[in-house]
């Protein structure tokens, strides 16, 4: 089962966070990371796009399926989906805005 929450919550056994960027006010050696997989997030110069244009959701989901696709991403996905498949995972953000962000791509990648 894939489920999702914030890096700031509680500890989680099952917790892979899933952002490039390390997130703010936690040490390197936080239990609320877990395992850190930064190759599926979204490569910098997307993200850096998508920053500068947060209303062209739609284009950014787009992209990053491509970047999903090929390379280290896809890689790091399949790795993510063999440790889904062999039993629960939870994606931790550090984004305030989860819904318009990379992971439901991230999730909708892992399940179909």
């Amino acid at each position: 089962m894939i489920t999702v929450a914030r890096v700031y919550d509680p500890p989680n056994p099952d917790r892979v966070f899933v952002d490039r960027l390390w997130p703010r006010g936690i040490r390197k050696d936080d239990p609320r990371i877990g395992h850190w997989l930064k190759d599926v997030t979204p490569s910098n110069d997307l993200r850096k796009w998508y920053h500068a244009n947060l209303d062209r959701y739609d284009d950014f989901v787009a992209r990053y399926r491509e970047e999903l696709s090929d390379g280290p991403a896809a890689t790091a996905l399949t790795q993510l989906r063999t440790m889904a498949e062999s039993g629960d995972v939870e994606l931790a953000t550090a984004a305030k805005d989860v819904e318009h962000s990379h992971v439901p791509v991230l999730v909708d990648a892992l399940t179909s």
